[in-house]
């Protein structure tokens, strides 16, 4: 087949995989997820676990090993089966506690330790390192299957350069899919998608090529059957210590691989579909297997002796003239390999950047958790990360020349990630494991299996020299890589699987004995282990020295503006406080910093809180709560201080209250003095003037003169009047909407045009988004538009910027739309944001408003008619008010 041919066919897979997760997320950013959420494709997203070693590699390891290869299956089955037991915990905390990757849980656990969240990542991306290479490996096999010699014998590309393109493609495809945004859990809905029709592509071309085998090829089943007694498959015999072995090795690798994490944990929408996963998971896994042994039976007997039995999936269509075949059989392939490196470059990213660059980011910039735009900052990282991780496996394979079987390469990845199995494992079951033990027990584990499995794959020589594999580290024939403490007869792989999981068990748990968890390990390790009891909540952080607002400006440069101002209004609804910043009160800031360990992993946003709370965030009540060990005391205990923390809110609102009604008292008594002022002057003017024109003999041009002031001045009387008989009804109730559709762009021209004669000789910027302005309206146009003179006069009026301008930013969704006046000045005092829209508030003097204090007052009265509202917005640099109202206003809704 022609290599351009191949080249092509690739590309028009990648581009459909590219469309259909283009289109989904398109579809997730609407809300409509529908089907997405489906146990269909969570259970085909599952399927991650078939890599190319389990496509291609699994006839090589059946022709090599007989039945072995189905230990790799029967781990997951084991599992899967189990679901109950250990998955269903799994998602339950990796749902409770925001978890977003494999290391995030583990830091979570032992009292959000970083250095445990960087040891975890050191040891999935080394143990990735070679199953990446092994991708690449496969791919670059499936290209030489296919691609022809020229005349001269060369061809053409050398396979160090399909693999350089194979890793940059794939890159490509991980950064533009996996780092488009920070999502509040880390779930990628476009990806999962293309990975679940990936699961099917190579399920159907494993089946196709199977059935090809066993109808096309040989006779029917009994055929086969015969081929494989022929084969003298009795003679594969079944070695109970090395099955064993195996089946823990792919039990612990389903759990503890980042890639596996990511779909089974982070990615999971509902607890059930574990319930539908628990059976049609292990069914897959067996579609899988059920053709390998008669591929691997019948490849040797038709391809020549030498031939590579990972490649039988296509040499075999291609020996018969089966070109079709074998192309479906390629893709299959290459669905597997590419789907596996997508996926855990996305899982990897994510970890390097929670773990890694964060931390190091913020302890060389102590202010950078208020000041900079972490958000970016942390998809750099992961972009960056992906480019690391598909660069590190592409080293492995340059360096290693891509010649080991393709099972042996899977097989040490697996040993690397189940070093974590023992501090994952202790650390949802038993409360005693303390940070030091999980510390101890993973640092031995990498130790142990690189220097018995990892180091060695490269070869003599290259890792390790040859002396080291002949006589042992510093001449110790006993530290021998594939003989430690003389156990010279085990298989390499059982050797290693056994020397490193026992050490790091006995570190793990000897560490954990003799050293006592400190007060957030103890809370964390109660809440993880009695996760479906719920009876120990999360750390209670102490009320500290941080600023509401220092806490928003961190909270929107990650989560976003939108989100973060969301959440700090709810909050501060729920304590009573709306309009303003909410309290930083324990709560709270336990509930900011679950929302941020979404985003950026639980011991990065532990730290970026702490660094604003400014003090110890484990008060003498926490470390008394900790030492006892009774339920019942810590329940009571975090009863009492939710009861003082309600009481401690409750005089502070009673405070807040008290000090408003005085301030509103002050400015009533202001009010109705100004009032007195407003009516009297005109009215002096009128009885002045009238008298005059009374007594007669006045010239004519005067007479004119002193008409128009009576006129103008009755005008400002009536104006006057018509303000307080216009709040009076609105308050009131009763005021007439006249609904209709009317044009949002429209309203808020026709105010600018209106509210210009506010400060005429001021030049005043006003930048606006036309387009997101193109909104009709069912609403009362008369109505809302004197908001938004009102909203514009007010920015005209008081911002005090040098270069005064006005951002009005409209969004819409979910049916309503929101109208953001923001100008650029120093903002509304905070002490003076509760008054702003009481009937007797003033921002200034008398003499620089121009008014009697009723326009917002007025225009909060109107919004609440019109079934919205208008609200002060901090946090935004300058003054900034929000309006929000239905898209379609009914009389039913109006107020």
């Amino acid at each position: 087949m022609p290599f351009n041919l191949l080249v092509l066919s690739c590309l028009l897979y990648v581009a459909f995989l590219f469309t259909v997760a283009f289109l989904v997320e398109r579809r997730a950013s609407r809300g409509r997820l529908g089907w997405l959420r489906s146990p269909l494709v969570y259970t085909l997203s599952l399927s991650i676990y078939c890599t190319a070693w389990t496509f291609y590699g699994a006839v090589g390891y059946a022709a090599r090993s007989g039945l072995e290869f189905l230990t790799i299956y029967f781990g997951p089955t084991l599992v899967f089966v189990g679901w109950w037991w250990l998955l269903r915990k799994l998602v339950r905390i990796g749902r409770q506690h925001h978890v977003t990757s494999l290391a995030d849980l583990i830091s979570s656990r032992y009292g959000k330790s970083n250095t445990l969240g960087v040891i975890v990542t050191l040891i999935a991306v080394v143990a990735a390192t070679p199953y990446i290479a092994l991708q690449l490996q496969s791919v670059v096999l499936s290209f030489g299957v296919f691609a022809k010699a020229a005349p001269d014998g060369s061809r053409p590309m050398a396979p160090d350069q399909i693999a350089v393109w194979v890793a940059v493609g794939l890159a490509f495809f991980t950064i533009l899919f996996g780092t488009r945004n920070l999502d509040a859990r880390e779930q990628h809905h476009g990806v999962v998608t293309a990975i679940a029709v990936e699961a099917v592509v190579k399920l159907v071309a494993l089946l196709a090529v199977g059935s090809f085998v066993v109808w096309g090829i040989a006779g029917g089943v009994a055929d086969v059957i015969a081929r494989i007694d022929a084969a003298d498959l009795a003679a594969w015999q079944v070695q109970p210590g090395r099955w064993t072995g195996l089946i823990f090795l792919s039990s612990a690798a389903v759990i503890t691989l980042p890639r596996m994490f990511q779909v089974m944990v982070v990615e999971n929408e509902d607890e059930g579909h574990l319930a539908r996963a628990s059976w049609a998971f292990p069914l897959y896994l067996l579609a899988m297997s059920l053709f390998i042994v008669p591929i691997a039976v019948v490849g040797l007997e038709r391809m020549p002796e030498g031939a590579n039995p990972d490649m039988f999936l296509l040499t075999l269509p291609l020996a018969e003239g089966q070109a079709g075949l074998a192309m479906l059989a390629f893709l299959g392939g290459f669905s597997s390999a590419t789907s596996m490196v997508i996926v855990e470059s996305i899982a990897l990213a994510t970890m390097i950047s929670n773990h890694v660059v964060i931390p190091l980011w913020l302890r060389l910039r102590p202010g950078a958790a208020a000041e900079d735009d972490l958000r970016s900052v942390v998809l750099n990282a992961r972009r960056l990360a992906i480019a690391t991780v598909l660069a590190l496996g592409y080293g492995y394979y340059h360096v290693s020349g891509g010649s080991a079987a393709l099972a042996a390469i899977g097989l040490i990845a697996f040993l690397g990630v189940a070093q974590v199995l023992p501090a994952l494992i202790g650390g949802i079951f038993w409360r005693g494991a303390t940070r030091t033990g999980a510390m101890l027990g993973l640092t031995t584990g990498l130790v142990i299996w690189a220097y018995t499995s990892f180091l060695p794959s490269f070869g003599p020589g290259a890792a390790l020299s040859q002396a080291i594999f002949s006589e042992g580290l510093f001449g110790q024939s006993w530290l021998r890589p594939h003989a430690l403490f003389g156990t010279e007869a085990m298989d390499p792989i059982i050797h290693a699987l056994f020397w490193s999981m026992a050490l790091n068990m006995l570190a793990f748990c000897l560490g954990s004995l003799l050293t006592f968890p400190g007060p957030v390990e103890r809370l964390q390790g109660a809440a993880f282990v009695n996760v479906f009891e719920g009876a120990v909540g999360p750390q209670r952080w102490a009320r500290g020295r941080a600023e509401p607002e220092a806490l928003l400006g961190m909270a929107q440069r990650i989560l976003g503006e939108e989100t973060a101002l969301s959440l700090f209004q709810s909050a501060a609804r729920s304590q009573g406080k709306e309009g303003f910043l909410p309290d930083p009160t324990p709560a709270f800031l336990d509930r900011l910093e679950a929302r941020l360990s979404g985003s950026v992993g639980a011991a990065t946003a532990h730290a970026m809180i702490s660094q604003l709370v400014g003090r110890a965030t484990v008060t003498v009540e926490d470390l008394m709560a900790v030492a006892s060990e009774s339920a019942q005391i810590l329940e009571y205990s975090a009863q009492l201080e939710a009861r003082e923390a309600e009481l401690t809110r409750t005089a502070g609102a009673l405070r807040e209250a008290n000090e408003k009604l005085t301030q509103l008292s002050l400015q009533k008594d202001a009010f109705l003095s100004q009032i007195s002022h407003e009516l009297r002057t005109p009215m002096t003017s009128i009885r002045a003037f009238s008298e005059i024109l009374t007594e007669g003999g006045l010239p004519p041009d005067a007479v004119t003169r002193y008409g128009r002031i009576i006129h103008d001045e009755a005008k400002r009387l009536t104006r006057l009047l018509d303000d307080l008989l216009d709040l009076s009804v609105l308050e009131n109730g009763s005021v007439q909407l006249s609904l209709s559709l009317a044009s949002l762009q429209g309203m808020i021209e026709t105010a600018l045009t209106a509210a210009r004669q506010t400060r005429p000789d001021r030049e005043f910027t006003v930048v606006r988004d036309l387009p997101s302005e193109a909104i009709y309206l069912k609403t009362d146009a008369d109505r809302l538009t004197q908001v938004f003179i009102n909203l514009i006069s007010n920015a005209r009026k008081y911002c005090d910027a040098t270069r005064p301008e006005l951002r009005i930013v409209v969004r819409q969704r979910a049916g309503r739309v929101t109208v953001d006046f923001i100008d650029n000045g120093r903002g509304i005092p905070k002490d003076s944001q509760a008054l702003i829209f009481e009937k007797f508030a003033r921002l200034t003097d008398a003499n620089r408003a121009g008014g009697a204090g009723l326009g917002l007052a007025i225009c909060r009265e109107i919004m609440t008619n019109l079934g919205g509202s208008v609200a002060y917005l901090p946090g935004q640099g300058g003054a900034a008010f929000r309006v929000t109202l239905p898209l379609r206003l009914e009389r039913s809704q109006a107020a």
